[in-house]
């Protein structure tokens, strides 16, 4: 077997006296694959960070080292070490690519950065040198894709620019940070098939952090399962997957949709037990009908004569990869885009069109949860305000202090704790898990009919989904709500819905 190139040997993180991570150990060989899994706040990430130096000054090391078998030790290097370190030595690409990439810049410029600062480039090689990197991460015409911004390309070609952009200076570790957490499927599973290919060709070692125990198997050598900053469990892949040792790695298991039967409530971390049975919800006559819904941007059909019908009570999924027309669908059902063509009906009657635009007083019976619940609430005002605006609009509650209590009720109903206190409070004080609560009794706070779902699981990790899977069951069931549920896994879809639709290129190609 090769030597490690990399050891980091019961390395403790802290800041202000408060452990992050504890005593953490592992070796990085060449052509293996380390991953490192666990929930948001595990220290999987904090522990990447720290081989990179990117952690805030205020954090201390109390105990353990990071060995570089280069001979040298990289916890406290200086400027024109880190220089050398830092995109020759060592490389990461970043969970999300569109903040992780410079929205003004051509997406060659960026990467050709650092080939022209580590490899002493002239700009006509360094655009060479990074057509070629795009050829090997499989990017489409990628003399062209050199020239364009990051907003023109999909998710899945811009995770591959990142890709490209880490291996610029051909490193030989690759730290790896949810890299496909937002893909689709088929984009998710090419993404990791190529990062495996390249990782074995060019004889790196990597480090892939993820928060979904399947997801790694196809990459994966080694695991090591994190919670809280502590190690739970280390071993072979295959070993850890098959035969899990610790009941935290047993419950990330469990917690999956994959298979689960539809009747019961998913098992959660505090509950792998005794699920209890979802009770039955008549499905009633249709509350909204699509009748050939058109949305065209010059040229381009968006989406192509789509006709649809959801019914009282039921869950309706709506599936398809990034840039088939699924979100914008959403947005043209809410009334926030226009119509090109056909009809939206409510309750047999005519609705919205092109020439029919939706009344405010109409929009409290479609509400949306969207995907990022960060980006979905305002940073600068107390999630409380934020909930109580749609109350305010509708006109739901005689006052401001009737619609408070209205708000507490409903973060309440979604499971937060100490609601009281959560009402004075800013959404960046919020894990993603309960920023996700705080979205959907924003949109409870409407009291609407029709709540549309887009994608509003798929950036959880997979504890935390299945608790956010089964409040939405669970106020469908005590609130009679009808949901329209977009997703691209079609597990969660699967257990979740009782019809699906199929989304290709803007056209409804199944539904049933």
């Amino acid at each position: 077997m090769d030597s490690p190139i990399l050891s980091v040997d019961q390395l403790r993180i802290e800041v202000a006296g408060k452990t992050l991570v504890e005593e953490i150990s592992f070796d990085l060989l060449p052509g293996r694959c380390l991953a490192i899994v666990g929930e948001s706040g595990s220290g999987k990430t904090l522990s990447c960070l720290t081989l990179l130096q990117l952690n805030p000054t205020s954090f201390s090391y109390p105990k353990g080292k990071v060995i570089d078998h280069q001979g040298q030790l990289q916890l406290a290097p200086n400027d024109s070490q880190l220089n050398q370190w830092r995109g020759k030595r060592i490389a990461m690409i970043f969970q999300e690519p569109m903040s992780a990439l410079n929205p003004s810049m051509r997406v060659g410029n960026q990467v050709s950065e650092a080939i022209i600062y580590h490899l002493q480039m002239s700009k006509v090689e360094a655009r060479n040198a990074v057509v070629d990197l795009f050829n090997e991460v499989r990017l489409p015409e990628p003399e062209i894709t050199f020239d364009k911004y990051p907003h023109e390309l999909s998710g899945g070609q811009r995770q591959r620019v990142m890709i490209a952009m880490a291996l610029s200076c051909n490193p030989q570790i690759l730290l790896a940070d949810e890299p496909t957490t937002a893909l689709d499927p088929s984009v998710q599973q090419t993404v990791l098939d190529l990062l495996r290919a390249i990782q074995l060709e060019r004889k790196m070692a990597m480090i892939f952090v993820s928060h979904d125990l399947k997801v790694v198997q196809s990459v994966a050598d080694d695991i090591i399962v994190m919670q809280k900053g502590v190690v739970m469990e280390q071993g072979n892949a295959k070993e850890v997957i098959q035969n899990p040792k610790s009941d935290y790695t047993r419950a990330l298991l469990a917690c999956k949709p994959e298979g689960k039967d539809k009747l019961y409530y998913l098992p959660t971390l505090e509950q792998l037990d005794n699920v209890e049975l979802i009770p039955h919800n008549p499905i009633g006559d249709a509350i909204l009908e699509v009748d050939g819904l058109t949305k065209k941007y010059g040229d381009f059909t968006a989406v192509d004569r789509v006709s649809f019908v959801i019914r009282k009570g039921e869950t309706l999924g709506l599936v398809g990869e990034s840039g088939c027309g699924k979100s914008t669908l959403s947005r043209m059902l809410m009334g926030l885009l226009p119509i090109t063509s056909g009809t939206i009906s409510w309750k047999g009657q005519s609705w919205l069109s092109s020439k029919q635009l939706m009344q405010r007083s109409d929009r409290k019976r479609i509400q949306m949860v969207f995907q990022d619940p960060f980006s979905s609430l305002n940073p600068k005002i107390p999630v409380g305000l934020q909930i109580m605006a749609p109350m305010e609009i509708h006109g739901i509650g005689q006052n401001e202090q009737e619609r408070k209590a209205k708000t507490i009720y409903w973060l309440e109903k979604v499971g937060m704790p100490q609601p009281q206190e959560a009402f004075d409070k800013y959404p960046h004080a919020f894990s993603g898990g309960q920023r996700q609560r705080i979205v959907i009794a924003r949109a409870l706070a409407a009291e609407p009919e029709l709540i549309v779902c887009d994608e509003s699981v798929a950036a959880l990790d997979v504890s935390v989904q299945a608790q956010v899977l089964n409040l939405l069951n669970a106020l469908k069931q005590e609130l009679g709500l009808t949901y329209l549920f977009i997703s691209h896994d079609m597990h969660v879809v699967n257990y979740m819905c009782d019809r699906v639709m199929v989304m290709q290129k803007g056209r409804l190609i199944e539904q049933g």
